[in-house]
């Protein structure tokens, strides 16, 4: 059979500070995010619409320069074909002029002309800037592959498609214009402008060139074949293809950029952001409806957007650490005091101890924190008394059966030894045996006689009271005794009359017991002062000796039934004085003395106990 499944951990309590934790972090790092990728898309947004506007400005300007060019060379065909010098034509050109002439104009031009020619009607080459080449049959309209034809100021110009003649640098555009007969009868012939079409490849190139590496840029003309384009994309696909018309589609709308996938070989067949512009008229020149093209890798295109998206991953990754160390910081200081009053519950609760917990700065942690460490007090105190309570108790149920079983006894017995010392046959060690009698008997009766007191205290008879006077009353009661153990007794009253509502029976006895316990403590050569001094709410006792005093530990209990220290002590005399002081609404504090021993402080109310009584239940 198979064993019993194991038992599953049991999850983690979420703690008061892990929850504090996840609410800061959810609080401060998920707006922060949100933010962050807004901003983000935001600003990619805009970015990238930049990109675009910059290609399809690009395409439109390399457009405009390209129109230009040609207007100027359309002007060129226009205005040479009606020069004077043309009409040399109709003789044959017999003395070379027109051929100066044309040698001339493509020398003035720095050879952005390959070849000025005048060809007559039966289209040889009557006069050339390249002499070699007079006389010779001029390429046909078949061979030239008419491109497109346009008028300028009423001037007929027909465009070869561009071609590379052998012998030449790079392709060759052929302008062909008629040049009419001054004398009428129609056109002498035409004159060719053999154009170099490799410095619009070279312009091309350079607009590629002009912008952040990878850039492809083409010019296709109205049917859609590349007629020109940048160095690098002439190596990767052949002049006049019609691979790229399907991309000059966003020129139809306006000319915006869009990601295309060209047909380009290896890495440059990626994606790519596709910038559109149509070469437009130039000077009343309508053009000749050729569109630009700029592509651009896309992962080139928008590495601006890469790096703004770094930048913000990094901003988003410093506001994320920087929410997390104030989120640890924030969850610790609110958990910090909590978590200290649990611990200071449990270790109450284990051993009893109330260590002060970490308080808090203020509020209601701070609040709780001290009402708790009250509460618990409060309750000690509570326990204590009743504990008292309950010690006297017992000690009033045992009261009648002792008073009644020990005390008649006793009398037997004292009565019985004061008769045999008076016999004068005893002997002296009968006599010292009957003294121990008596002495014995008499403490056990004072002892009994403690015991009730302790046990059935009566009410305090209240009355107006001189405690000055009560305060040497009691010293002078313990004088004699003082004397004979070598002990010195020094009040210090207010040196007036201080009268106080009190039972001066009882505050006697209070007294009394004091000054007893001090006087059992002290050695030979010890010291007692008893002082009296009046202050605004309360009036205060002080009685201090110089004797080893009371340890710090024992100071909470000293008041306690049954609580003692001495040797022959049964711990209710100052239990006594505790609930005597108590019934007069005051309080009686044990602690250690300027003389270096031990000091019990009785404070009692100026209105006496019935203002004290009243305080408390308000």
């Amino acid at each position: 059979m198979p064993g019993p499944r194991p038992a599953l951990p049991a999850p983690s309590p979420l703690t008061i500070r892990k929850t504090l934790l996840l609410a800061c972090l959810l609080v401060g790092l998920l707006p922060s995010m949100l933010l962050a990728l807004l901003a983000f898309d935001r600003v990619s947004g805009v970015l990238r619409n930049e990109i675009e506007q910059g290609l399809q400005a690009q395409a439109e300007a390399v457009g405009a320069d390209l129109t230009k060019l040609m207007y100027e060379r359309l002007q060129n065909a226009a205005t040479w074909r009606r020069i004077e010098v043309m009409q040399d034509l109709q003789v044959g050109d017999v003395d070379k002029r027109l051929s100066g002439f044309l040698e001339r104009l493509a020398a003035g031009y720095g050879g952005l002309y390959r070849e000025l020619a005048a060809v007559d009607r039966q289209g040889r080459v009557v006069a050339a800037s390249r002499p070699a080449g007079i006389g010779e049959k001029a390429a046909g309209a078949a061979a030239l592959r008419h491109w497109q034809a346009v008028t300028l100021a009423g001037t007929p110009v027909s465009l070869a498609l561009p071609q590379t003649v052998p012998g030449d640098d790079g392709a060759s555009l052929v302008l062909r214009t008629p040049i009419p007969s001054a004398f009428g009868g129609g056109d002498l012939g035409e004159l060719q402008l053999r154009m170099d079409w490799s410095q619009v490849d070279r312009r091309l190139d350079e607009a590629a060139n002009a912008g952040p590496g990878g850039r492809l840029v083409a010019l296709l003309d109205n049917r859609g074949r590349m007629v020109a384009g940048s160095r690098r994309l002439l190596e990767l696909l052949p002049r006049l293809t019609e691979d790229l018309a399907a991309h000059a589609a966003p020129a139809a709308d306006g000319g915006a950029a869009a990601q295309a996938r060209p047909p380009l070989p290896g890495a440059l067949g990626e994606p790519m952001l596709v910038g559109v512009g149509r070469a437009h008229g130039y000077a009343g020149f309508d053009g000749f409806g050729w569109q630009l093209l700029v592509l651009v890798p896309l992962q080139e295109a928008l590495a601006p957007v890469r790096s703004t998206a770094l930048v913000f991953a990094v901003l988003l990754g410093g506001v994320a650490l920087l929410t997390i160390a104030v989120a640890f910081g924030v969850s610790r200081a609110i958990a910090r005091p909590i978590v200290a009053l649990t611990e200071a519950s449990r270790n109450y609760r284990r051993a009893r101890a109330l260590p002060q917990p970490a308080a808090a700065p203020s509020g209601e942690v701070a609040e709780l924190g001290s009402a708790f460490v009250e509460m618990v007090r409060d309750i000690e105190q509570s326990q204590q008394q009743l504990a008292r309570a309950t010690a006297l108790a017992a000690v009033g149920e045992m009261s009648a059966v002792i008073a009644h079983e020990v005390r008649t006894p006793l009398g037997v017995m004292l009565s019985s030894a004061q008769i045999l010392q008076r016999e004068p046959q005893l002997s002296s060690e009968g006599r010292e045996l009957a003294g121990f009698i008596e002495s014995e008997t008499a403490r056990l009766s004072r002892l009994i006689s403690a015991m009730l007191e302790g046990a059935r205290p009566r009410d305090p008879a209240i009355a107006p009271t001189d405690m000055n006077a009560l305060v040497h009353h009691a010293s002078a009661l313990l004088a004699a005794q003082a004397a004979r153990q070598g002990v010195t007794i020094q009040t210090h009253g207010s040196g007036r009359e201080t009268l106080h509502p009190c039972d001066e029976e009882q505050m006697t006895q209070v007294l009394l017991n004091l000054l007893l316990n001090g006087l059992q403590i002290l050695e030979h050569g010890g010291r007692i002062v008893v002082s009296l001094r009046e202050e605004p709410q309360q009036l205060v006792i002080d009685i201090a000796d110089d004797g080893p005093g009371i340890a710090p530990e024992a100071r909470a209990r000293i008041f306690e039934a049954f609580f003692f220290q001495r040797e022959g002590g049964i711990g209710l005399g100052l239990a006594v004085v505790q609930k005597v002081v108590t019934a007069h609404g005051g309080r009686i504090e044990a602690g250690e003395s300027e003389l270096g021993g031990a000091l019990f402080r009785i404070l009692l109310p100026r209105e006496g106990p019935a203002a004290a009584a009243a305080e408390g239940s308000t």
